[in-house]
């Protein structure tokens, strides 16, 4: 995807691999090219994840709680209306910048319940894909069945690189087809759509 393509020219640029000081640069217009051979392994960090407005108060109002799964943490905002946000642990992965290939993994998860009905889905270890821009997970716990579960954009994500971690803010996370014909289907609901505004993840990963 060409948003995580200027990501990784981006970290490049400010520094990831020559070790220069932090700085900010726009994932839209960064332009410079990767050094050769620049492969970054991951050993830390964490993605968060912040719902959209209303799209808390629309999955309590039709009796479905999303909590995070241990080591995954959350907590609730009511500024500006109530949000949920989450927070999973980065375990591992790499990035290729001459490629502009990669992963990143997580531990952790959200599992959706509806306690009045008994109706759960959980996903759970979810993985950046760069190449493809998404974030897959497997679902109830069956590592046979990853399935892509969000699409990611960086088309307003600003980014700040070190050197020895990037932080990259404003990411936009929307539901895929796959994810929302899973959840309308275990809830007997048409809340989820394809293309749904879930929410903003904002990523600290460490190398």
């Amino acid at each position: 995807m060409r948003m995580f393509k200027r990501l990784a020219l981006a970290a490049a640029a400010t520094g990831v691999l020559l070790g220069s000081t932090v700085g900010v640069a726009s994932a839209a217009t960064a332009s410079t090219h990767p050094q050769c051979g620049s492969v970054v392994r991951l050993t830390g960090g964490d993605t968060s994840l912040t719902t959209a407005p209303g799209i808390a108060a629309a999955l309590l109002s039709h009796g479905i709680v999303p909590l995070a799964t241990l080591p995954g943490t959350e907590g609730a905002s009511t500024g500006g209306g109530v949000a949920v946000k989450f927070a999973f642990p980065v375990t591992g992965g790499s990035v290729n910048l001459k490629q502009l290939t990669g992963t990143v993994s997580h531990s952790g998860g959200i599992l959706f319940i509806a306690p009045a009905t008994g109706k759960e889905i959980a996903v759970s270890d979810f993985v950046i894909n760069l190449k493809e821009g998404e974030l897959t997970a497997i679902v109830n716990g069956n590592a046979k069945e990853r399935v892509p579960l969000l699409a990611l954009s960086l088309a307003h994500a600003k980014i700040a690189a070190g050197t020895h971690a990037v932080r990259i803010s404003g990411i936009v996370a929307s539901l895929t087809k796959t994810a929302a014909s899973a959840l309308d289907a275990t809830f007997g609901t048409t809340l989820f759509t394809s293309g749904l505004e879930l929410g903003t993840a904002n990523a600290l990963v460490k190398f």
